[in-house]
Order: C-alpha cells, then structure tokens, then sequence
C-alpha cells in the first residue's frame, strides 16, 4: 500500500505563496498588455445622410443627379480628422453604407470599395431610390464591434433617430459613440434624441465640405429639379403626418393605433420608417436628411393619434 501522508501546515503555507506569485504574475503581464495594446476606432459613415447633407449645404440640393462628391477625398479627410481627435488609437476601418438596387454595387460605390481601410454595406434602395435596411447594418456592425471589444471609440456620420438604440447598446459594452454630422442652413439635419445620447458631438462646415463637392448644370439635372420641386413647409408635413394617422386608424384599428400612444413622443423604429415611407409617397418629395422636418411629421402623426382618443 501506498504511504499517503496529508499535507502538512508548511505544504500548503508553500502552496498558497506558490498561488500568489502566480497570481502577482498574471496581474503584471495582464496590466502591461493592456497599458501597450493601443485603443482602437472605427467610423460608421451613412453615405445617405453625408450626400444629402453636403449636398444641400453645398450645392443647394439633396439630389446626387445634381453634384459629384469626391467620396475618396471626405473619406480621407474623416480619416484625418480621427487622428487628430484619437492620437494615441489605430483605425480598425471605414464602414461606408449606401442603398443599391438588388444590393449590387454601382460603379461609384466600387470605386469606393477598392479604398484602403474602408468596406462598403449595401442595403437596397426601393422604386423611389429610398434606402432601405441601412440603418439596420449599422447597427448591427456598431454593437457586433462593441460587443466583441473591437473598438473603443465609434465615430458615427449620420442623423437617424433610428440609430439611438445601437448607440446605447455599444456605450453599454463600454465603447464611446461620437456623432459626427454636417451643418445645415437654417436647421438641423440630426435628431434630438441621438445627440442627447452621444458621448460628443461634432459639425463639419461649409469650409470642410466645399473642397469635395462640385455642381452639376447639365439639362437634365435642371429638368429633374423643377419636376421635384422645393422642400415642403412645415405645415404641408405636419397635415400629411395627421392624414398618414388618419389612414392608420381606418386600416388598422384604433387598437392597434392605441398601443403606440404608451411610447408618446417617440414611435417604435419600424413604425417610424413605415411614417416617413408613407409620409414621402404622398409629399413626392424625400424627408432625408431633414431632421426637423421629420419632427414635424411626428408631431402631426400624434396630434391626430391623441385627438382620437
């Protein structure tokens, strides 16, 4: 038989320093990774929101027939700007999302493909060139490279209300979100609620911007324009975000309408894209890119909704 004798009180006093020197070791190697590995950044880019914006603080319009942009040339210079404001951190990427038919890549957008550094997310664009599931993309791949700790610091280019939900969940997995956007004459083009809940915020101007865009006087631009029209006021919005309710409430039920009055003043994100879908059909004209204008059509939709019931 074996002689198996227990441990004694020197054994495990020899045992539990053996632990602790470990334990010491793995706590320095562990604080000198983290202090050398550098923070890491990424840029989510809505390619709507930058044309439409740049456009109109530029060139006057919100339609891409109307201008070229140099995507090349403001990719690079958000590039720059990162470094500057993330001295001490890498970038992971680009990502530069645009709508397509069948998601198949125009010639721009694989010029832009074939950039260093920068990866193009196609959604599809519908029968009035209106993006569709882009605004999903992002905020898949924003709370993805949080959740994984990919990144440190997401620099977010858009506006969408939409997006208010992607930002808290990278913020809960400890990444900083920080918006980005373009001026807008007279207005805001980003919503309230997103840049209440940004870590910081940050406006590009005319200056920025005018290096990268040059108009376009072709007749057949002209043609398109003066068929489009100007942007609709405020009241025109307003009406059509009451008569959408209206429609609602004979479609759908006042049940169904009721449901939504618990979330006033914000709607549910899909029932907020339905809105603006339904409110662009009927105003022919789209509501991108205008922030306050999109405020405006909820406060219609609501006012109808609450008169009701």
């Amino acid at each position: 038989m074996n002689d198996v004798r227990p441990a004694g009180p020197t054994d495990l006093a020899a045992l539990a320093a053996g632990i602790e020197r470990t334990n010491e070791l793995l706590t320095r190697v562990l604080a000198q990774a983290t202090a050398t590995t550098p923070s890491t950044h990424a840029a989510f880019v809505d390619a709507g929101y930058v044309y439409a914006a740049v456009g109109k603080l530029v060139a006057g319009t919100e339609d891409r027939k109307g201008f070229d942009l140099d995507a090349e040339g403001i990719i690079e210079a958000f590039i720059d700007k990162a470094r500057t404001i993330f001295p001490d951190s890498r970038l992971l990427r680009v990502y530069w999302y645009d709508g397509a038919r069948r998601r198949l890549h125009t010639q721009d957008q694989q010029r832009i493909a074939e950039l260093p550094d920068v990866k193009v997310r196609l959604g599809n664009l519908n029968a009035n060139n209106q993006q569709k599931g882009v605004d999903s993309l992002i905020r898949s791949d924003l709370e993805s490279l949080a959740r994984h700790r990919a990144i440190s610091d997401a620099v977010l280019i858009g506006g969408d209300e939409d997006l208010v939900s992607a930002v808290e969940a990278a913020q809960g997995y400890g990444a900083r979100v920080h918006l980005w956007g373009i001026e807008a004459p007279g207005g805001r083009n980003q919503a309230e609620p997103l840049l209440w809940e940004v870590d910081s915020a940050r406006i590009f101007d005319l200056d920025f911007c005018k290096p990268y865009v040059t108009r376009r006087t072709g007749a057949e631009y002209l043609e398109q324009t003066a068929a489009e029209g100007p942007a609709p006021s405020r009241e025109e919005v307003r009406f059509v975000g009451a008569r959408v309710a209206a429609q609602w409430l004979s479609e759908r039920g006042r049940d169904r309408v009721a449901e939504l009055l618990p979330g006033h003043p914000y709607l549910p994100g899909t029932v907020d894209q339905e809105l603006l879908t339904a409110a662009e059909a009927l105003l022919r004209h789209s509501l991108r890119g205008h922030a306050d204008l999109r405020r405006v059509l909820r406060d219609g939709f609501w006012e109808h909704v609450q008169a009701q019931f």
